[in-house]
């Protein structure tokens, strides 16, 4: 099914045509949440987050989520959120660091979207997670091993994401978001300039 997508100007003047949605990919503390708002604004489409969505539906937290029914729990309720995001119009998607390790969410995000990976250093991925008490992969005696280890294992499958942007800690949020742009660009089936 072809799906129209919106013709918006961007603060610089230009304008894109967002076709697919696109899903924001990679570990905590990349910037998935940021630099995907600060996108939706540049391109002129909706910003969705799947936790924020996960939580909404559940009404409670991810983390009493994973206290209360556990992690396989949460992972079918994110799977079936992330399928219900990517059906209709072309948005902005932040998705959770566990999200694309699954098959079945790479794979309705590659049929229905675009998958960009936020590839981070283990440094700069601790530096922004490591006073933030909402997130319960952490809660461990060693959160920063458990943060690294954690990377090491979900690299794989984050690398199968169809785009990579590197996040440096000297972009501004608009800085990562232009050079998302930029990697976007080189889809035209995901976005178009006008």
């Amino acid at each position: 099914m072809h799906r129209r997508g919106n013709f918006r100007r961007s603060g610089a003047g230009l304008r894109y045509r967002l076709k697919r949605t696109v899903a924001l990919v990679g570990m905590m503390g990349s910037g998935k949440t940021a630099v995907g708002g600060a996108l939706a604004r540049l391109l002129g489409v909706p910003f969705l987050d799947s936790d924020a969505e996960i939580e909404r539906a559940a009404n409670m937290s991810i983390a009493e989520i994973f206290a209360r029914d556990g992690e396989a729990f949460f992972r079918d309720r994110e799977a079936e959120v992330i399928a219900r995001l990517l059906t209709g119009r072309p948005v902005i998607l932040s998705t959770g660091g566990g999200a694309f390790l699954s098959e079945r969410n790479r794979r309705v995000i590659e049929e229905k979207g675009v998958a960009v990976w936020l590839r981070a250093d283990h440094d700069l991925l601790w530096n922004r997670v490591r006073h933030k008490t909402t997130r319960p992969l952490l809660r461990t005696p060693d959160p920063r091993a458990t943060l690294e280890k954690l990377a090491r294992e979900r690299e794989p499958a984050y690398a199968r994401a169809a785009l990579v942007v590197d996040a440096d800690a000297r972009y501004s949020v608009e800085e990562m978001a232009g050079k998302v742009i930029e990697a976007l660009l080189t889809r035209p089936d995901v976005l178009e300039r006008e």
